[in-house]
């Protein structure tokens, strides 16, 4: 892989906002049963992301990173909270005003072959976006698309073919592609190359780092492996069951992290090098369910460092000064 990009561009107005964000699901109540508590996949989710920076959303499944994702999209409609991008609120927007918004705001799913129609061409999907915004005349249309295919190692002649008749890293390649089209500010990318090969991967990761180096969006990068999040972030976010518990720059959070349960994600990560003794820290314990959190601090079921005071009362996400010009941000009592 290149050498990844080690902060974030200076910028004095966010590009995105997020504020206090919640997403709860009602459970259906059952026949005679008593209501059942929501489910609190996102709980209070506050962060921004700078315009041409990469923010990732990192924890365990089930933490709540996607749902976040597609919160900030208006794809699932989000319970409470404020998204804002270029300080315009998106929530209190109408479906049709949300629609013309969507030009600025694209996603690449985890699925390339789930998210493209087997019915559509390769060129037809591409050009899809730019039909739906009736952006230039037919000629002009198959001209985008052949210059966006050579701008993801698409070969052009190749927009004939269908989904079915490319390879996964191919087809991802298509899905960035789409979601090039219209020039968006703000790209998510849910976990864009987990279902490929290790080897395709990389290729995709710099390719997405490239691009974002030649036409300045940023992303929002949800991901598990840790190894992609360190070559491809400006700052990382960890998640733990719908809340923030951690915030930095990359090569802070992953030299120096402050949160017992961000120190244990990392010391999980494998290691190349077979002679180099790493010290694992093990969690013990499953993750409580969203629907029943724990009080106080959602960590202290399973965190080593537990005190009484974490039982009662929820640590806020704070600055922590860490002794550089980076901020750091910690939610826990003892961190």
């Amino acid at each position: 892989m290149s050498e990844s990009p080690v902060t974030a561009p200076a910028t004095t107005v966010p590009l995105l906002q997020v504020r206090d964000l919640k997403k709860h699901y009602s459970v259906p109540r059952r026949w005679l049963a008593a209501p059942r508590p929501p489910i609190q996949a996102v709980d209070g989710v506050s962060f921004e992301v700078a315009r041409g920076e990469t923010l990732s959303l990192v924890g365990e499944s089930g933490c709540g990173k996607t749902t976040t994702a597609k919160s900030v999209l208006r794809l699932v409609q989000p319970t409470s909270g404020s998204v804002r991008l270029d300080g315009e609120e998106l929530l209190t927007l109408s479906a049709g005003e949300m629609r013309q918004r969507r030009r600025h705001l694209q996603i690449i799913f985890q699925d390339p072959y789930a998210s493209l129609n087997p019915r559509l061409s390769a060129g037809a999907t591409v050009a899809e976006p730019l039909r739906n915004f009736g952006l230039h005349n037919a000629a002009e249309r198959r001209e985008r698309v052949q210059w966006l295919f050579s701008k993801v190692g698409l070969r052009p002649e190749t927009a004939a073919k269908y989904p079915h008749e490319f390879s996964g890293g191919q087809r991802q390649r298509l899905g960035i592609a789409r979601a090039l089209a219209l020039n968006p500010k703000l790209i998510v990318c849910d976990e864009p190359v987990s279902a490929l090969d290790v080897s395709v991967q990389a290729q995709v990761v710099n390719l997405l780092m490239d691009l974002q180096a030649e036409f300045g969006m940023a992303y929002l990068f949800v991901a598990h492996d840790l190894a992609v999040v360190r070559h491809i972030s400006h700052r990382v976010a960890v998640m733990y069951l719908g809340h923030i518990v951690e915030v930095a720059d990359r090569d802070t959070l992953f030299s120096a992290p402050r949160h017992p349960y961000t120190e244990i994600l990392l010391s999980a990560v494998p290691v190349p090098n077979p002679r180099k003794r790493v010290k694992r820290m093990l969690l013990q314990g499953d993750p409580p369910s969203p629907a029943n959190p724990p009080p106080g601090c959602r960590f202290h079921t399973r965190c080593p460092l537990a005190q009484p005071v974490c039982r009662e009362q929820v640590p806020r996400l704070s600055e922590r000064p860490d002794g550089g010009a980076s901020v750091h941000w910690v939610a826990c009592h003892f961190r």
